[in-house]
């Protein structure tokens, strides 16, 4: 990549201060960055690294100054970085468009134009790929699923049967979407199983990231909403309904049947029982155990999870144990002193 700070500007709608002839020809993180590259300043706490970079140029927000840098100001500096990286990065380690010669791919399944199917791949009878879809090597289609256009699928990614994935979705590798709910029924202490009968849909613009699981629901769906976000090592379990422009962090499990409504957010390790609602807007913070639903535009925090001022007090004090204990072994030793003084005088 050879740009020139004014090509890149014009790209992103930004305003250089500075030299706008300069080449760039990289992107870097802020405290990585040597010459050449461009890097991005979203949050001002970050301003010292900023003043020490090598970095050739910074994309800011409007109105920021960097003394002796050379800056394009944007109204979002985050996105315009993104912006930029998707333009000139993933172009260049985009797949190639065809089917693979060892793909196996069933004689009824349906694939759209300018599909990239890549090898040891297999597309189950009745399965649907719409067009544009990229699916790198070792995944599996289940027999009468569906795929949107524009879909990215990593390698060695599992889609069972009768499974509905939108348009633009991003699956990362070792994601298994429809395996069975975790389903048993206790008869005379042995588990049998419960079939798993129903679907998983999941809607446009949503990523998947590596090693998740969702499961097919008991019966009916497990439903992942339009732009949610749901990052590695996160289980899913049946009948699990999550709404729209949610995030999912690493390490989360969800127990069946919950309701995560529109715009939540679960930190990383969050735990959440079945059979709850975790409210529109809502935060639960990283490590909590969720067993109760919560309200709301409500962040939480602890096990188990409570409003998280309270969790914070509540965590001041405990941190403040062994003093209170020292205090406590004094006062008794006081106590029992004036108790063997009134004792003496006959009190």
């Amino acid at each position: 990549m050879h740009k020139t700070l004014r090509e890149i500007a014009a790209l992103i709608d930004g305003e250089i201060v500075g030299d706008r002839n300069i080449v760039i020809t990289g992107f870097c993180g802020i405290k990585e960055a040597q010459e050449g590259d461009l890097t991005f300043l979203a949050n001002s706490k970050y301003f010292p690294l900023a003043q020490k970079t090598k970095a050739s140029a910074i994309i800011t927000q409007r109105g920021m100054d960097i003394p002796q840098k050379t800056i394009i100001r944007t109204d979002n500096p985050s996105l315009a970085f993104a912006n930029m990286l998707f333009k000139f990065v993933t172009q260049a380690t985009s797949f190639r468009k065809g089917i693979h010669k060892t793909a196996i791919i069933a004689d009824d399944a349906k694939i759209g134009k300018d599909v990239s199917i890549g090898p040891y791949i297999v597309i189950e009878s009745k399965a649907k790929i719409g067009a544009r879809t990229t699916i790198y090597s070792g995944c599996f289609v289940g027999h009468d699923t569906t795929i949107g256009e524009d879909c990215l699928i990593y390698p060695q990614v599992m889609v069972r049967e009768r499974i509905a994935i939108g348009n633009r979705v991003i699956i990362h590798s070792g994601t298994v979407i429809g395996s069975d709910g975790f389903g048993f029924v206790n008869v005379e202490g042995a588990h049998k199983k419960i079939p798993q009968i129903g679907t998983v849909i999941i809607e446009d613009d949503v990523e998947i990231g590596a090693n998740v699981t969702i499961d097919r629901a008991r019966f009916d769906k497990t439903f992942i909403g339009r732009g949610t976000k749901i990052d590695n090592l996160v289980q899913i379990a049946h009948n699990v309904v999550i709404g729209e422009n949610c995030i999912i962090v690493a390490q989360v499990g969800i127990s069946g049947s919950t309701e995560i409504k529109k715009g939540a957010t679960l930190a990383g390790q969050v735990g959440v029982v079945g059979h709850l609602t975790i409210g529109e807007g809502a935060i639960v913070a990283s490590q909590s155990g969720v067993s109760k639903s919560i309200p709301p535009h409500t962040t939480v925090w602890g096990y188990p999870a409570k409003p998280i001022s309270l969790a914070k007090r509540i965590n001041a004090a405990t941190q403040r144990l062994p003093l209170y204990v020292e205090k406590i072994r004094e006062l008794e030793k006081r106590v029992e002193e004036l108790e063997k003084r009134l004792q003496k005088y006959g009190r």
